[in-house]
């Protein structure tokens, strides 16, 4: 072959490659790069979620650990008490047990854990004998449930520092490990147990069920903190007084999420992936919600706003309002347990009356 032939074959194998190579950047170019759906993070980027996020909670384990009951108290009506502990994070957290005298059925009690509200941790006792929700025990407890109230940690005896509950996932954690301790218990049904959850453990609950999608089967709320984050952002309760270091504890969870991912205005998209109000369509808990239309403490439309987005996601609730009730509810108690009872009856009892 002389060089001038050469010489074209070469310039047409030139050309063929050039051709080729900008046809696979044609292809790269109008090829579309898929886009994680919102709200959604991949499990194996799981190691740089914040731990308040949704899905990184649910990457987590709650182990809990066996149940020790640490001191036998006087008996209620119908009903043992005992001082228990389990263990969450290495930590050793107690809480109030109260278990029915009747024979166990075969599949065992139907459970109730018991998320109190906010109090002073410092004050905070497992076993008041007046407040500190010592009247709301006795009605759940006698309707034939066992009942688990748990000391969140750095609250009474508890071990561990009180980091809160709405921007640190500590206190919901230790109520999942709360609820995997209890499944343990040989006179528990594992397969029957519930929440109850008032003020800020309204917002336990709430969270509780958005992470764990099937072991809780029913949850009430009073006067829950349920609002969305930008909600929270605008809240001040004005019955909320901690001491200066429980104090600096929440504003450092708070300030130290804010100068990584900005407020809730600035960086919607980081709040939302905190924010249980923005996982409701995976719930499948029924839900009870109830108010007192004079709550000064908590904004009854936090719960109200709730109660649509629920329905919106075709979700089962219930929603009472109790007109001049207080935060407690104290104005219309015996119609709000009776109604919360019958809900627990129906879900944890198979529609008992």
């Amino acid at each position: 072959m002389n060089k001038h032939a050469v010489g074209k074959a070469v310039g047409f194998f030139v050309i063929v490659g050039i051709c080729a190579g900008v046809g696979i950047l044609l292809v790269i170019a109008n090829r579309k790069i898929p886009v994680a759906p919102k709200n959604r993070i991949s499990p194996t980027a799981v190691q740089t979620l914040n731990p308040l996020t949704i899905e990184a909670m649910r990457q987590k384990s709650y182990p809990g650990s066996q149940l020790v009951i640490e001191k036998i108290l006087p008996d209620g009506t119908n009903y043992h008490q005992y001082i228990a502990s389990y263990f969450s994070d290495g930590l050793k957290i107690y809480g109030l047990l109260t278990v029915p005298v009747s024979q166990k059925p075969s599949n065992g009690f139907p459970v109730i854990i018991f998320n109190h509200g906010y109090i002073l941790p410092k004050t905070y006792q497992t076993n008041p004998s007046v407040g500190q929700y010592a009247s709301y025990i006795p009605p759940l407890a006698s309707a034939g449930y066992i009942v688990f109230k748990p000391d969140y940690r750095g609250n009474g005896n508890s071990q561990g520092t009180p980091d809160g509950a709405y921007y640190s996932p500590a206190y919901a954690t230790d109520v999942l490990n709360a609820l995997s301790s209890v499944k343990k218990y040989p006179l528990a049904n594992p397969n029957a147990i519930g929440m109850w959850g008032h003020s800020m453990g309204g917002n336990i609950t709430l969270r509780s069920i958005v992470v764990d999608t099937k072991d809780i089967k029913a949850a009430v709320i009073w006067g829950g903190v349920v609002g969305s984050y930008k909600d929270l952002e605008h809240w001040h309760d004005p019955s909320y007084h901690p001491s200066p270091y429980e104090l600096s504890l929440r504003y450092m969870f708070r300030s130290n999420l804010q100068k990584i991912y900005g407020t809730p205005e600035t960086n919607p998209f980081f709040w939302e992936t905190v924010d249980p109000t923005f996982f409701l369509s995976d719930i499948t808990t029924p839900i009870q919600l109830h108010v007192g239309t004079a709550d000064e403490e908590v904004p009854p439309s936090f719960s109200k706003s709730l109660q649509e987005k629920l329905i919106k996601e075709k979700k089962t609730v219930e929603f009472y309002e109790y007109k001049g009730a207080n935060h407690n509810i104290s104005q219309g108690f015996d119609l709000a347990m009776s109604r919360t009872i019958t809900f627990f009856n129906t879900y944890l009892k198979g529609g008992e009356k």
